[in-house]
């Protein structure tokens, strides 16, 4: 898989709201009700990062959960992320 340039990253951010590039890598974080609410929605991105088997870095503190995605094979982010970043706003519901 080929590595976008900052360029083609820079552009396909502006289809997805909240995403930032920083660190070879394409970041966001959301904020849910309650602890429950958060870890059902990472459930729910975990069975699709593993139909994807494109997996994210992130981490979870009681509502608030923050995503990093990047292509490790690659050294930097690609098409894949973006997929899996649109296929992340369409669970969440802000993909509509």
């Amino acid at each position: 898989m080929q590595i976008l340039d900052d360029n083609e990253i820079r552009s396909k951010l502006e289809e997805l709201e909240g995403w930032e590039y920083k660190d070879d890598a394409i970041h966001t974080s959301f904020q849910f009700e309650n602890f429950k609410e958060a870890f059902s929605v990472m459930v729910r991105i975990a069975f699709e990062a593993e139909a994807q088997q494109h997996h994210p870095n992130w981490t979870n503190v009681y509502n608030e959960l923050q995503i990093s995605l990047s292509t490790h094979d690659a050294g930097g982010v690609t098409q894949k992320d973006f997929k899996l970043a649109r296929s992340i706003e369409d669970i969440i519901g802000t993909g509509e």
